[in-house]
This record gives structure tokens, sequence and C-alpha cells, in this order.
């Protein structure tokens, strides 16, 4: 598998498409991997694009080189890290599509680079542009494995059984019988990465103030904060059967795009359409990305 070295990590990827075509950065989220787009990639073969699929930081073969570095996943963190795969390949413009934490680490490379990034498909989570408001009681309870994370005893427990804790949220976030057996197993082997754990308690753990991100990326978190609106060509993806961010929470998220902008609403699809319904995913990616 390919890999590209920073003085902190070895970042792998996966890479398909036209060598020559125009660079398109795949971020999956949590709890999945890179293989989460290979069936999407593999139905836009022949559309001249360049398609790279990292694992974030913690997942299957990304690991990290330096000993002393931070065990941090914030998003601003994850954006530099992207950023830096693209210097490393020597690309400068690109289009992003990212999927629950890669959804946040578009927006930051596009708040971040705005210059290089041209146009961003999210894929259901939310923009974080503004800062996270407070859940209302509702959705706090959708987002009980965060409160989990934030206690010493839910720390201990996901240490003990990583992919038993990955596992429930695909069980609760989609329609029954949506993945197959063989399809988590392969996925979770990702999560048995060291830092697995380290990255996911940091994460979810920044976002509501109980950790600090990591100190290189505060500007860009900051900007994030700052940020009330976004101009570049944008389009969402949003499953109907969403279990954790269903569709009610994403109904006014064009009033934060003040540039093209499009929802596209997915019936009997979860929290994970480019693995539940990679052909419609593929076909609006293809038509966005080739406009």
């Amino acid at each position: 598998m390919p890999h590209l070295d920073t003085p902190d990590l070895r970042i792998t990827f996966d890479e398909s498409g036209s060598q020559h075509g125009h660079p398109v950065l795949l971020l999956h989220g949590w709890p999945d991997d890179a293989s989460t787009w290979k069936a999407v990639a593999s139905k836009l073969q022949g559309q001249r694009l360049r398609l790279i699929a990292p694992y974030l930081r913690g997942f299957g073969a990304s690991v990290f080189r330096n000993k002393e570095a931070l065990r941090t996943a914030n998003g601003a963190i994850l954006a530099l890290d992207a950023i830096a795969l693209m210097d490393g390949l020597g690309i400068e413009r690109f289009s992003v599509v990212g999927h629950d934490w890669g959804s946040n680490i578009a927006e930051a490379l596009a708040m971040g680079w705005p210059a290089r990034v041209e146009r961003m498909a999210l894929l259901s989570s939310l923009p974080r542009m503004g800062g996270l408001k407070t859940p209302s009681f509702v959705q706090a309870q959708r987002y009980w494995y965060h409160w989990f994370m934030a206690t010493k005893r839910g720390a201990e427990a996901i240490a003990k059984d990583p992919r038993g804790f990955a596992r429930i949220q695909w069980e609760n976030w989609g329609p029954d019988g949506w993945f197959d057996e063989a399809t988590f197993d392969a996925v979770s082997n990702s999560f048995d990465n060291p830092d697995w754990v380290a990255v996911t308690l940091h994460s979810y753990k920044v976002r509501w103030g109980e950790a600090e991100p990591d100190p290189i990326s505060v500007w860009l978190e900051d900007r994030i904060r700052d940020t009330r609106s976004l101009s570049l060509p944008t389009i969402y993806f949003q499953g109907m059967e969403d279990g954790v961010n269903p569709p009610g929470l994403s109904e006014d998220l064009y009033k934060k795009f003040d540039g093209p902008f499009d929802r596209i609403v997915l019936q009997n699809v979860g929290h994970f359409p480019q693995r539940e319904d990679p052909e419609t995913v593929a076909r609006e990616l293809a038509l966005f990305l080739g406009r």
C-alpha cells in the first residue's frame, strides 16, 4: 500500500483512477476506514479523476512514527495531516469528499486553504463552522457515545473492546441489516491500530471542551469557530434513515453556504451513504466534480 511519511506520521492511502485526472481527496469517518470509498471509486473509473483515499491517523496502517507526538484527532490537526499528504504528492488544487469525521476535515481544508480546494462534498455530518452548540436533549441522546467516551469508565470499556464499541454504532446508525459480517470484520481490523482508542477519545472530548486541540492546529480551530459561511461549490448527502444525524438537522444547512449548494436526500439510507448506496453517491459525485 502506498504511503507518505511526515515527521510524526506514516500516512497510508489507496489511489485509483486517472493519474493525470483532477485530484479528489476522499476522507473517511469514524468508525470506518478508507475502504469505505472502494465501491464509489470503482464506479468513478473513466471520469478522469485521480482518487486518493488516506487512512486517518490511528486507523489501519496510518501510524505514528514519533513516539512523542500527541495522539490528537481534532478536525484541524486531521486537516493538517491531509494537506501534508497533498503537499507530499505534489498536488496543489483538488476537490474533497468527506464522510463523518472526513466531512469536518473537508470544511477545515476549505477554510484553511481556500485557494487550493475547488469543490467540497460532505456526507452525513454537519459542518462545525461557527462553533458547536450544545445539542438538544433529543440529539444528546443520539450522541450518548460522546458522553460515554468522556468518562473514565467509558474510556476503559472502549479500550477493552474497541470493536464492540464500533459495532454498536454501525447497528444504531442505519436500517436493520444494512451491513454484513464480512464487511464489518474487515473494517474493524483498522481499529486494531495501537492509537485508535487514543485518537477516538481525543476527537470526541475536544469537540465539547473536555480536551485541548493539538497546539499546532489552534489557528485553524479558531478560524473554523469564527467562520460563518463558505462560498465554494458544495453538496451534502443526507440519509433519510441516519440514526445519529437525522434529516431534520440538515434541512437549513443551505443557510451556511453563500455559493452553489445542493442537499441530496437518499431514501432507505442511514449514516454511511457511500457504503449503502454507492451507485447514487458515485453518480451525483461524477456530475458534481465534472462541472
